[in-house]
C-alpha cells in the first residue's frame, strides 16, 4: 500500500482483524481463544494439580512421574462430559504433560532438533532461530503469570532467582542449555526469556568441516596449537559460535592432563574424564554469597591443573587470566565478544583496567603479548552461517603496540566450490614464530601446512 493511500484512509481505522493459530480462532482485541478444548485443558489442569500436588513439583522428575501423570490424566479425560474427538484428547494430554512436566507451550520447540534458539519477547511473542534464519511461530502463553511460572521452575531447579530485586538472570536447563530472563521493571513490555539449545550429540571437527567453517588443514594446526600447549583466545559476536568452538578446541587436549573450567552458566561439553568444573554464583536474597568468575579463576590457581578453560571474559577477571596463562598454566583457553582480533586485544586491556589496579597501559599490553600465543575470529554471516574468519598470532610488542599477524584469513570470493557455499579459510603463508616452542612438546607443523595455494 503506497503512503497517500494510507494517509488518505487514516480517518476511518478498519475493524480488528481475527488471526488464526494453532487452528484456534484469537480475536484481535481481547486474545480470548473460542474454542472449547482449550478450556477443557485448563479444568484438566487445574484437576491434575488437585489430585497430584506436591508430586508435580517434586525432585523425582522421571518416568515414574511422567507414566502417573499420563495415568491421571486419561481418568479425568475419561470422566469429562464435553465431547471430544481423539485428536483433541491427544492434544490435551500433550499440553497438560508440557506444562506440569515440561516448559509450557514451548516445550515442543525445545525437543525440536532443528531449532537452535527460542526467543520469548512476552507471552503472545515467540521467536525461534532454525537453520540460521528467525521466524515467529504460533506457540503462546496464556499471560504474564503463565510465562513467570515457567521462569521461575526453571530457575528454581538450578538455586537461581528473578524477581524485582534481581531482575536478570543466567541458568541452565537440565541438558546444558543456556538460558537468560529479564523480568520487569527492567523489561517495559513483560517478561522475556531466551534459551540457547545445546545439540543432543555435540558438534565434531568433522561437523565444522562439513559446514565449512574450517578447512581441515586449518583444523590440524589447531590441533597442534593445543597440544602444543598454547595460550587461545576465541573472539566473536553474540551467537558467532565461540562456544562450539572452545568445545572443538578443548577436545584436543591430551586425555592425561587436568582440565578445570569455570562458566557462569555450565555449558562446555569436554569429553575428557579429568575434567572439574566449576560456576559462578549470584548473590542471594540478602545480596550475599556471590561468588565470582575473578574468585574462581583464583581459586583454580590452587586446584593443581594443567589447563585451565574460562566460559567467557567479560570483566576484571581477565587480570587473573591473563596471570595464569603467564605463571606455568600454559595451554589455557577461554572467549571474549570483540569484531576483529584487534578489538579483541583493546577489550581485553578494557577489562584489565576494570580490575581497579593503577597499571599502565604499556604493562597491561606486555602482560597481554607474552600471555596470549593466538586469536581465533568467529562471524555469523548473513545467511546464518558461522565461519572462522582469522587466525591471527600475538607476536610481541613493537613500542607500545602489540603486535599481530593473520596466520589464516577467510577469503569471501573463493571456494564456492566448497561445503558452506563461498569463501573459504586461506593461509597467508607466514609461519608462526611459536613454531620452535611447540616441538618443545613434540609437535611438528608440517612444512607445507603454510603453503599458499591457488584456485
Amino acid at each position: 500500500m503506497s503512503l497517500s493511500s494510507r494517509l488518505g484512509g487514516a480517518g476511518t481505522p478498519p475493524p480488528p482483524p481475527a488471526e488464526t493459530r494453532g487452528g484456534e480462532r484469537y480475536r484481535a482485541a481481547g486474545r480470548q481463544p473460542v474454542d472449547q478444548v482449550g478450556e477443557v485443558r485448563l479444568r484438566i489442569q487445574r484437576r491434575l494439580a488437585d489430585e497430584l500436588g506436591p508430586t508435580l513439583y517434586g525432585s523425582g522428575h522421571g518416568e515414574d512421574l511422567d507414566a502417573k501423570v499420563r495415568e491421571v490424566l486419561n481418568d479425568l479425560l475419561a470422566r469429562e462430559e464435553t465431547p471430544l474427538s481423539g485428536a483433541d484428547r491427544a492434544r490435551i494430554i500433550r499440553e497438560v504433560t508440557d506444562e506440569v512436566l515440561g516448559h509450557g507451550p514451548i516445550e515442543s520447540l525445545l525437543r525440536d532438533p532443528s531449532v537452535n534458539e527460542v526467543m520469548v519477547n512476552g507471552p503472545h511473542s515467540v521467536y525461534i532461530e532454525r537453520f540460521g534464519r528467525l521466524e515467529k511461530v504460533a506457540a503462546e502463553f496464556d499471560d504474564e503469570q503463565h510465562l513467570r511460572r515457567i521462569i521461575d521452575r526453571i530457575c528454581s531447579r538450578v538455586g537461581r532467582r528473578v524477581d524485582e530485586a534481581s531482575p536478570t538472570v543466567d541458568a541452565r536447563l537440565p541438558d546444558g542449555s543456556r538460558v537468560n530472563a529479564v523480568v520487569p521493571p527492567i523489561a517495559l513490555d513483560g517478561p522475556t526469556l531466551t534459551i540457547r539449545k545445546f545439540a543432543a550429540v555435540p558438534l565434531t571437527v568433522g561437523d565444522l568441516l562439513q559446514y565449512g567453517t574450517l578447512t581441515r588443514q586449518a583444523a590440524e594446526f589447531l590441533d597442534a596449537c593445543v597440544r602444543g600447549r598454547r595460550n587461545i583466545l576465541v573472539s566473536g559476536g553474540t551467537g558467532s559460535g565461540k562456544t562450539t568452538i572452545l568445545n572443538i578446541l578443548s577436545g584436543f587436549v591430551p586425555a592425561d592432563e587436568r582440565i578445570v573450567t569455570i562458566e557462569d552458566a555450565a555449558e562446555l561439553q569436554l569429553v575428557q574424564d579429568h575434567v572439574v568444573r566449576l560456576e559462578s554464583r549470584p548473590p542471594n536474597s540478602e545480596g550475599r554469597g556471590t561468588i565470582t568468575t575473578r574468585d574462581l579463576v583464583r581459586n583454580a590457581l590452587r586446584m593443581r591443573p594443567d589447563r585451565i578453560v574460562v566460559g567467557e571474559v567479560r570483566d576484571a577477571a581477565a587480570l587473573d587470566m591473563l596471570q595464569a596463562m603467564n605463571t606455568g598454566h600454559d595451554g589455557s583457553l577461554t572467549t571474549l565478544h570483540a569484531n576483529t582480533p584487534r578489538d579483541a586485544v583493546s577489550r581485553l586491556e578494557t577489562m584489565v583496567l576494570m580490575a581497579g589496579m593503577d597499571l599502565p597501559i604499556r604493562a597491561i599490553r606486555d602482560q597481554i603479548s607474552s600471555a596470549v600465543d593466538l586469536i581465533l575470529q568467529v562471524s555469523r554471516f548473513k545467511d546464518g552461517a558461522r565461519k572462522v574468519t582469522h587466525i591471527t598470532e600475538v607476536v610481541g610488542m613493537e613500542g607500545d603496540v602489540v603486535t599481530l599477524q593473520d596466520l589464516f584469513v577467510y577469503d569471501a570470493a573463493a571456494g564456492a566450490e566448497l561445503p558452506g557455499g563461498s569463501g573459504v579459510l586461506r593461509t597467508t603463508g607466514i609461519r608462526p614464530h611459536f613454531t620452535d616452542t611447540l616441538q618443545m612438546y613434540g609437535v611438528t607443523l608440517p612444512s607445507g601446512m603454510f603453503a599458499t595455494r591457488r584456485r
